[in-house]
């Protein structure tokens, strides 16, 4: 009789890797967010990969292409250059905020699998509230979350991650932050579709 499918998923398929290993070539290559900060690898990664695992099951961000848990595009190996990548933020670091009042820093960057995912603002978004929401469950005062370049529509989601984050610094309200824009998260064909006018011809028009 068939089982039920685990919320984590079976990683016996030979597509997944094991949440206790770290595998350098399956995961991002960090990108400019994390550059002159302390990259985390092997047991560091493994460990808050995990934790993470943990934090996005309890607060639902699921991929919902995949329609599995968040954590779990890291060791999908059909997607090599997907999933978050951490760092420990630096204060001597030339892009280092110094004066938020957050004293230990990580930082986690997002690559989406194609550089027009629609998920990409509600992800990032629902992994910022996981963390600084469930903080009590790790070290860091503040997890910084922000898009790869690589995505079509990275800038206008960072300026909304960061506004969420200095809301949430100043307030503690996580819910406070601004939601997507008018095109945020779309494609540009369903962008393009949005701004077509209804057209002017007669509805009996054979054409």
């Amino acid at each position: 009789m068939p089982g039920f499918p685990s919320p984590f998923g079976s990683d016996d398929s030979g597509l997944f890797d094991s949440y206790d290993e770290f595998v350098p070539e399956d995961v991002p290559t960090p990108g400019r967010f994390l550059t002159g900060h302390d990259v985390l690898t092997g047991r560091d990664h493994v460990a808050f990969h995990r934790l993470t695992r943990e934090l996005f099951e309890e607060r639902k961000v699921y991929d919902m292409t995949f329609n599995y848990n968040l954590a779990r595009l890291n060791l999908d190996t059909r997607h090599t250059n997907a999933g978050y990548r951490y760092a420990e933020e630096r204060p001597d670091a030339d892009d280092a905020v110094g004066d938020d009042g957050a004293d230990r820093v990580l930082r986690a960057a997002f690559t989406p699998t194609t550089p027009f995912c629609p998920q990409t603002h509600t992800l990032t978004f629902g992994s910022f509230r996981a963390w600084n929401g469930l903080s009590e469950r790790h070290e860091y005062d503040l997890v910084r979350v922000r898009a790869a370049p690589m995505h079509h529509q990275s800038e206008a989601i960072n300026d909304q991650l960061a506004e969420l984050e200095t809301t949430y610094l100043e307030t503690g309200d996580l819910t406070a932050g601004p939601e997507a824009s008018a095109g945020v998260g779309s494609t540009p064909m369903e962008r393009t579709g949005e701004r077509e006018e209804p057209s002017r011809g007669s509805p009996d028009a054979p054409f």
